[in-house]
């Protein structure tokens, strides 16, 4: 018998399971049955108190939207988790199935996790279907500095590359965004700075941020992050910071070697050029304005 042959006998035992793969590699499952559920290979718990609203789905591009209600709680999802940021863009698929026979069940919803509320030991989590994605802005910008993110498709670039990576434990963490080292020796100042740190092991693994500055204090090395880290860092915890790219034509020459795959246009005139009057101009010799 399917699902839907179960659901047209009138006398259903149906129940609502919810798989949450964070980013982080966690893949989490929660049922608003009173007994645990197991299949895809993954226990959904019932002890979350986790249920949902109903779900609003519509043909055509409009987006799919229901919300998750549950408790906080170390066994299932955590306050501190949630604060640090371990559930912004998580996976979520959600199912009705028979409980009697779990071979019985449709995924009724696949989308990420949008905004997250939490208040009284509880929290709401909103989700947003999978034509959420079609509401960001696409297509080519035609600017001079490069429009790519260090390390991605059209980047290109290693991370791994050796000279663009330290891997290593820091001396002190002030505030959870100003790392200290001992040193970088091999790494010129700044050249971190617009890279990226993360966090490698503690309670904070997998966390991380933009760095904001890289710069030497009385000996050591000072790594600035533009926002902290949402989880407690301790000192002497190891990470790994990137070198930063300023998007510029000469940094992706020099720096990183990588000039043909720079996204920019770095020969591009300036937004006053067309409006400089002759007087006005540095160059008067007939030749190019450039």
């Amino acid at each position: 018998m399917s699902l839907l042959e179960h659901l047209g006998t009138g006398l259903t035992n149906v129940a609502r399971c919810w798989a949450v793969s964070r980013t982080d590699g966690v893949v989490l499952g929660f049922t608003d049955h009173d007994l645990p559920l197991e299949f895809e290979g993954l226990v959904f718990r019932a002890d979350s108190g986790l249920s949902a609203m109903a779900l609003q789905q519509s043909t055509g591009l409009s987006v799919d939207n229901t919300e998750a209600m549950g408790a906080l709680s170390d066994a299932a999802i955590s306050e501190e988790d949630v604060l640090a940021g371990r559930y912004d863009g998580a996976e979520v698929r959600a199912w009705l199935v028979n409980w009697r026979d779990v071979e019985q069940r449709q995924l009724q919803f696949r989308g990420t996790m949008g905004e997250l509320r939490r208040s009284g030991g509880a929290f709401q989590a909103e989700l947003r279907g999978l034509s959420e994605a079609l509401n960001r802005p696409v297509g080519r910008i035609f600017q001079k500095p490069c429009t790519a993110v260090l390390g991605d498709a059209r980047c290109g670039f290693g991370f791994e590359t050796p000279g663009y990576v330290h891997e290593g434990a820091v001396t002190s963490v002030s505030e959870g965004r100003v790392f200290r080292f001992a040193g970088l020796a091999g790494f010129d100042a700044g050249w971190f700075q617009r890279g990226r740190l993360e966090i490698v092991d503690g309670t904070a693994k997998g966390l991380g941020g933009s760095v904001k500055r890289d710069l030497g204090e009385a000996g050591a090395r000072v790594i600035e992050l533009w926002e902290p880290v949402r989880a407690n860092v301790a000192d002497g915890v190891t990470v790994k910071v990137f070198a930063g790219c300023d998007k510029r034509f000469e940094t992706c020459r020099l720096k990183f070697n990588n000039v043909l795959n720079f996204q920019g246009f770095p020969d591009i005139p300036e937004d006053d050029w067309m409006m400089v009057h002759p007087t006005l101009a540095t160059s008067t010799s007939g030749g190019s304005r450039r």
